[in-house]
């Protein structure tokens, strides 16, 4: 109290100025002490872990004193799974101890995605198609064919590919394309009864090309399927000298279109038209 008494017996400028520099030797205290408090002067470089599999890479930043959060997850077929594809910071920042690194890492497993139907595509549209999807385009073979740069089929590993199957990003499809040529033409096979792989081996072997399927049920194994209808049809209304329906005939490369079922068909043989 006795040296609160002595204060204001002091003149009123000298405790104006005692007061201002009271409060500008805290301040000092505490702008010199702020560093202290927040850690302000300790940073780091934030490290190069793109290409790293995730886990050593979230032991590198972790023993530097970063936090790390997996942020996404996309699929690149053409690098290693697991590992990280982006951070953020990136590399090379300066950056307060402590700051979380976010990543963005490959899937292990590719995505199942639908195989769309490319046949009658042009061959532009058909690879803009596949990299939309994240397919990959492998070998284009040119067939005779009237329709040129058409997709006639599609395959993968040399399997026809039914559109609806499912199948992983990145998988490589082959085209089969039509060259444009018209000249030669063949005996249309008569593929009523057959299944479905068996008639496009036919088809294939003849030089001719399998055009779309179409059906009255929903089909789970095309494959496996027997064909009712095709056009064009194998015989034409016209009967030759001895009364016998005259083949028909259809351009080397020619689609042969498919009507199919879950049950084979009752053949009724065609001899001759009485």
């Amino acid at each position: 109290m006795e040296a609160i008494d002595k204060l204001l017996k002091k003149p009123i400028w000298f405790n104006i100025l005692f007061g201002v520099g009271s409060l500008l030797v805290v301040f000092v205290i505490f702008f010199f002490s702020l560093g202290w408090i927040t850690s302000n002067g300790e940073t780091a470089k934030v490290p190069n872990i793109v290409g790293l599999d995730v886990n050593a890479a979230q032991k590198n930043l972790t023993n530097l004193g970063f936090n790390v959060v997996l942020q996404d997850s996309i699929y690149v077929d053409t690098l290693a799974r697991n590992g990280v594809l982006r951070q953020t910071p990136d590399a090379d920042e300066i950056v307060k101890k402590g700051r979380t690194v976010y990543l963005t890492i490959n899937r292990v497993l590719a995505p199942q995605i639908e195989m769309p139907n490319l046949i009658g595509f042009s061959l532009q549209s058909a690879e803009t198609y596949l990299k939309v999807l994240g397919l990959r385009l492998g070998v284009i073979t040119m067939v005779p064919n009237r329709n040129k740069n058409v997709i006639l089929d599609q395959l993968s590993n040399g399997i026809n590919i039914a559109p609806g199957t499912k199948i992983s990003s990145g998988t490589v499809i082959n085209f089969m394309v039509g060259d444009g040529a018209i000249s030669g033409t063949i005996e249309v096979p008569d593929l009523i009864g057959l299944t479905v792989t068996n008639a496009k081996e036919i088809i294939l072997s003849l030089g001719l090309a399998v055009g779309n399927f179409s059906s009255n049920t929903i089909i789970q194994d095309s494959a496996n399927a027997f064909i009712i209808g095709q056009d064009p049809n194998p015989f034409l209304m016209q009967l030759d000298s001895v009364g016998t329906p005259m083949k028909n005939k259809v351009a080397l490369g020619g689609l042969i279109y498919l009507v199919i079922d879950k049950t084979a068909p009752v053949r009724i043989k065609v001899d001759s038209i009485k």
